[in-house]
């Protein structure tokens, strides 16, 4: 029995959410071939109106692993994946697992200069692309040496090309146009792929211990790292999201796969946890509130995990077009703070609670949440998920817990945790403790029963006149102005030593910059030191797929003007 002095967060869990799961025993593909067989003609997959059944879909899988295989594809060998959400996205994700051979996610829009350092790293010799992300790969050097590149034509995934063709992530009517005329050059088809047969049943599978995935990070605190993540440990964060979602019924959920599959968090909540849900997939390549809307009205969702942003815009494009949400019932969000006029606001329009939770790719990703429940507190990253520890340490001693309250860095254990930085030893000593804890790099505090609010990134922090200075704080205080629309806070070196506080802000429509007004506006909230010094204009933030500012990217775009 779990000691809920140790673990105070254990009394406010929804009725029904256990201490621990049921750790797995299996891997990803028995995982899935159990919920072909169960779900058989259940739609599995919906893509602009066009469904996929769990027995179609088991088929496609088999016939994509036997195409990998006679590309010389062998256990452990690394592919690479750069898609949209797609169907030959969940069948390749499935196909490459089903040799034991392992998953490298990569971002569809990513550059061919982006795509090297990962490719350089992993290393894999097979590429499953769209064929817009085929050229990408096609004109690396020499020195990275590709096999094969198959290329995937989403366009042959809709049923009605013409009147949906512009709403695909491509720049132009006339790229729709290009491909339909044929894969991209020097690639094989996805078609020619499938067109092996089925898989012998009898090749060998993986084990739960297997290696599935590497995971890239964000590299807000340097270049990219792998992170190595296992069937076992990605199959419990389904497990525990499983056990968080109280009340999901299999084969009766329908999710919107909004964020991006090649995300960690898009990976778990639709590739393995919808899929052992046995729910109905609903595939967007990218957000479009009206195409969302649409789909609400075929199919409406259940399950619709997004960014804030998304939150808002679809709640408000709901409002407008007299649309219900009313179905949405498991919400939650992440990547960034969930200010509370969102949850207002979604809540008004939806039919359940907007709760905000906490993961990171090394922890596959989900490790803290707010449960589905009146104990939940906006303005947290809630509790621990079942299975999972934390503790709050010294920023300069991770072996030195501070005391309940005092601001530390939060350090994660269980059995999402990952295993390591693929090749990369020195980094993998870093994060990972002797013991087992991950360190997360994130400053949080944590109240009386667990409840743990973000206060920054550690190695984001600005240091101005021997003070730390929360760029997320600033930021906050920044927004509430009613001329700021979003805002971007970091230091700028000093030759003295220490950072100068600099703000980029996107305004609002119509307004002007007054930084000495801005300036005003923050000593009503802040102390002396943390009011930036220099404020500059910035027409349209970097930000991820997830809709997160990237202040890295900002910090470069600023700073030589400065």
């Amino acid at each position: 029995m779990p000691n809920t002095d140790q673990q105070p967060w254990l009394k406010n869990y929804q009725p029904g959410v256990p201490a621990e799961i049921d750790l797995p025993t299996e891997s990803l593909v028995a995982m899935l071939e159990r919920s072909v067989a169960e779900a058989g003609d259940h739609p599995a997959l919906e893509f602009f109106g066009r469904r996929t059944t769990y027995t179609q879909l088991g088929d496609q899988i088999d016939r994509a692993a036997e195409g990998l295989r006679h590309l010389g594809v062998r256990a452990g060998d690394r592919v690479a994946i750069i898609l949209p959400n797609c169907p030959q996205h969940v069948v390749a994700f499935y196909a490459v697992l089903r040799l034991g051979a392992v998953v490298v996610e990569h971002n569809p829009l990513y550059t061919s200069r982006e795509l090297r350092h990962q490719f350089e790293d992993h290393q894999a010799r097979v590429v499953i692309a769209w064929d817009k992300s085929a050229a990408s790969v096609k004109s690396f050097p020499a020195d990275i040496e590709i096999d094969h590149v198959v290329s995937v034509n989403l366009l042959e995934a809709f049923p009605a090309v013409k009147r949906l063709a512009l709403h695909l992530p491509v720049k132009s009517l006339r790229e729709s146009r290009e491909a339909l005329t044929g894969p991209a050059p020097g690639t094989i088809p996805w078609k020619q792929l499938l067109g092996h047969g089925r898989i012998d049943p009898e090749h060998p599978r993986p084990s739960v211990g297997d290696l599935a995935a590497i995971q890239y990070t964000s590299g807000t605190t340097g270049n990219p790292k792998g992170a190595m993540l296992t069937h076992f440990n990605l199959y419990s964060n389904a497990l525990q999201g499983e056990a968080w979602m109280q009340g999901a019924e299999y084969r009766k959920e329908v999710f919107y796969a909004i964020l991006p599959m090649f995300h960690a968090f898009g990976m778990t909540l639709y590739l393995t946890y919808g899929i052992r849900k046995q729910a109905l997939l609903v595939l967007f390549p990218r957000f479009d509130p009206d195409l969302v809307l649409a789909a609400m009205k075929k199919s409406p969702a259940t399950v619709y995990c997004a960014v804030p942003p998304i939150y808002e815009r679809t709640a408000i494009a709901a409002k407008e077009k007299g649309i219900s949400l009313r179905s949405c019932r498991f919400c939650i969000s992440g990547a960034m703070n969930l200010p509370d006029h969102v949850v207002e606001l979604w809540e008004s329009v939806s039919g359940g609670l907007l709760v905000e939770g906490y993961g990171m790719t090394e922890s596959s990703p989900v490790a803290l949440g707010n449960p589905f429940h009146p104990t939940r507190r906006t303005g947290t990253i809630g509790v621990p998920f079942p299975s999972t520890l934390m503790k709050v340490v010294d920023l300069d001693d991770p072996t030195v817990e501070v005391p309940q309250g005092q601001p530390g860095e939060l350090l994660l254990k269980g059995p999402q945790v990952f295993q390591g930085y693929w090749n990369n030893p020195e980094e993998t000593a870093k994060a990972l403790l002797p013991d087992g804890w991950l360190r997360t790099g994130d400053i949080v505090t944590v109240d009386d029963d667990g409840f743990t609010t973000i206060v920054d990134r550690a190695k984001e922090l600005v240091i101005t006149g021997g003070f730390n200075v929360s760029p997320s704080e600033v930021e906050g205080v920044l927004r509430l102005h009613p001329s700021v629309a979003d805002a971007a806070v970091f230091g700028k070196a000093l030759e003295r030593g220490g950072e100068l506080v600099v703000a980029a802000v996107e305004l609002r429509p119509g307004a002007e910059l007054d930084e000495d007004g801005l300036r005003a506006h923050c000593r009503d909230h802040l102390a002396a030191y943390k009011i930036p010094r220099r404020i500059v204009r910035v027409q349209e933030m970097p930000r991820s797929m997830l809709g997160k500012i990237l202040r890295k990217k900002v910090r470069e775009q600023v700073l030589p003007g400065l």
